[in-house]
């Protein structure tokens, strides 16, 4: 017979008349009560109040029901193999203890107390769940499966997508009190996040492979000329200045490749972990545009700017948002036409779900970009135009960089261009405020697909 099946005989006799005593306890001792008050203040034959006594007790312990009888708590092995249902403040102590989001489930995967950085990570939990309900990780949900068999413990690796890719390694273990039969009476699953450790791992196959790859040209080129110096031309007082001009170039071509990388790799690092200190993003704009300014003067290129009046307040990284309007600009620079123009937009758009935002525009009057490339263009070292990319120093990493920061901040980077009208950078913010004014596409029409 299973541990949790009644008995089908019941209790014993005389346990049953303990527990309707147990039920009628209180009001025999009222009657009692009252019959002594009558018998002695009253004078009241005590014959018929013994009578009257005796009958209202036969009729409490016949009328008692035998679900308002208190059973009696199980002893000895009695105690060890009832099964249990929730967990005591004792196991619910010990997962708050815990560093790491904890469950506590049956042995059916049924959640019967979650911590409160569980609750933080994952969300509310109602205990009397399934754990599926929170987790759709199948071969956790199997895990916790063998648990409540019994089994020992395992652990199992998995990874959410949204809103942001984070890994964990998932540990279940039974716990047991004494059961014979081998099975669990709860299952400890606690949830261990890997993703800072993942993405270390990821971030350093990804920097060999792209140094490597992208550092091998210039060091070929810097070898050659040293080697030159060395050899043939060491006494070329022509050539020698030009050989060294160009080797310095190299130099600060690897050196912004190898700055690109690491600014690449610390934004993937926390990609997971939302920024939240407030940021204004007009300042920001303003800011960066002032900083630039000296080098648009130099290349004869000038600025124009429309911003919406504010509040442009965002939840973001400062250096990241400046990082992110200074690559788009210094783009439009590089790619736009000779001694041309560059506008910056600020305004509001609404996001797809209905949050507000702002969308910070950015656009060029050079060449355009054919739309075969659109798609690819925030590809680590994807260039459209190879040769005008190098000519113009770029790395093939800034707009890989604007994207990662944009993911970080739960944005959207979109971009627009046609042949030979120019190319419109937008990044889309849900800010802090939510002014009521029209979009900047339906106020300037400026339209980003």
């Amino acid at each position: 017979m299973p541990d949790d099946a009644p008995d089908p005989a019941g209790p014993p006799l005389s346990q049953r008349l303990a527990g309707r005593y147990r039920a009628v306890r209180l009001a025999l001792l009222v009657l009692a009560v009252g019959c002594m008050l009558l018998w002695v203040a009253g004078g009241v034959d005590p014959r018929p109040l013994a009578a009257l006594f005796a009958a209202v007790t036969a009729a409490l312990f016949v009328a008692a029901a035998p679900d308002e009888i208190a059973p009696s708590r199980p002893r000895g092995r009695a105690a060890l193999q009832a099964p249990l249902v929730w967990p005591d403040t004792s196991m619910k102590m010990m997962a708050e203890a815990l560093p790491s989001p904890c469950f506590i489930t049956d042995r059916g995967g049924v959640v019967r107390y979650a911590n409160r950085n569980a609750t933080d990570r994952f969300g509310p939990t109602r205990p009397g769940d399934p754990l599926s309900f929170k987790l759709r990780v199948p071969e956790l949900l199997a895990m916790v499966d063998r648990a409540g068999r019994g089994e020992t413990a395992n652990v199992v690796r998995f990874s959410e997508r949204v809103p942001t890719e984070r890994v964990f390694d998932a540990f279940t273990a039974p716990i047991r009190f004494g059961r014979s039969d081998g099975r669990a009476d709860f299952v400890l699953v606690v949830l261990d996040e890997r993703t800072e450790l993942v993405r270390m791992e990821r971030m350093r196959g990804d920097f060999i492979a792209n140094a490597s790859h992208e550092l091998r040209t210039p060091l070929a080129s810097l070898r050659g000329f040293v080697e030159t110096l060395l050899g043939p031309a060491r006494n070329d007082e022509v050539n020698r200045e030009r050989f060294l001009r160009i080797m310095l170039e190299q130099g600060e071509r690897m050196s912004r490749l190898i700055d690109d990388l690491l600014s690449l790799s610390r934004i993937e690092m926390k990609a997971h972990v939302r920024p939240d200190a407030i940021v204004d993003v007009e300042e920001v704009v303003n800011v960066t545009l002032a900083t630039l300014r000296p080098l648009a003067t130099a290349a004869e290129i000038r600025f124009e700017t429309r911003i919406e009046p504010g509040p442009w307040r965002v939840r973001g990284d400062r250096d990241e948002l400046i990082q992110v309007v200074s690559n788009l600009v210094e783009n439009a620079m590089k790619y736009g036409r000779d001694a041309g123009t560059v506008e910056v937009s600020l305004g509001a758009e609404t996001g797809p779900d209905g949050a507000p935002g702002l969308l910070l525009a950015v656009r060029d009057d050079g060449p355009g970009i054919d739309a075969e490339h659109l798609p690819r263009l925030t590809e680590r070292f994807y260039r459209a135009d190879a040769d005008r990319s190098r000519a113009r120093k770029g790395t093939g990493l800034g707009l890989a960089i604007v994207k990662h920061i944009v993911n970080h901040h739960r944005g959207r980077l979109t971009i627009r261009s046609e042949p030979g009208e120019g190319a419109t950078f937008a990044v889309w913010i849900e800010t802090i405020d939510a002014p009521d004014r029209p979009s900047i596409q339906e106020n300037k029409g400026f339209s980003v697909n």
